[in-house]
């Protein structure tokens, strides 16, 4: 591939049953191109727990996922309430998700731990009161 392909994707905040929707055409697009499973496992595995902090934390945001020959980029911005301690929210068990959030099985503190995981790069960029931008890479 000597060219990068680009797939944007709105994530809507306001509904749960929609949580999700991003990641699936990620995977249905990189499984399209003809990537590795593994790869593909694992950018879908970021781009979930990505898109459900969307959701729950920012009311939404945007997903550009970009696809170069070294590998896969995931960008995910959002207008949110940002990020306060970026070293706390890292520590695995750690949410600041409402009851109601977690009485629907969501917001275990697992999101942000497992994109890190996940990836082979990951970079926060947060500021309270205006959003957070988080890049994703997983290398081929």
């Amino acid at each position: 591939m000597s060219e990068s392909l680009t797939f944007r994707y709105n994530v809507d905040g306001s509904d749960f049953t929609s949580a999700g929707e991003a990641s699936v055409k990620v995977k249905q697009n990189l499984r399209q191109i003809g990537l590795p499973p593994e790869v593909i496992r694992r950018v879908s595995i970021a781009m979930y727990e990505g898109e459900i902090n969307m959701v729950i934390h920012a009311g939404g945001g945007v997903a550009t996922v970009t696809v170069d020959e070294g590998g896969v980029t995931i960008e995910l911005d959002d207008t949110g309430p940002g990020i306060a301690d970026i070293n706390k929210a890292m520590q695995e068990g750690y949410s600041t998700a409402t009851e109601q959030v977690r009485s629907l099985g969501f917001g275990a503190g697992m999101g942000l731990p497992n994109m890190k995981r996940y990836t082979d790069y990951m970079d926060i960029r947060s500021t309270v009161g205006k959003g957070t931008s988080i890049t994703m890479r997983v290398n081929l």
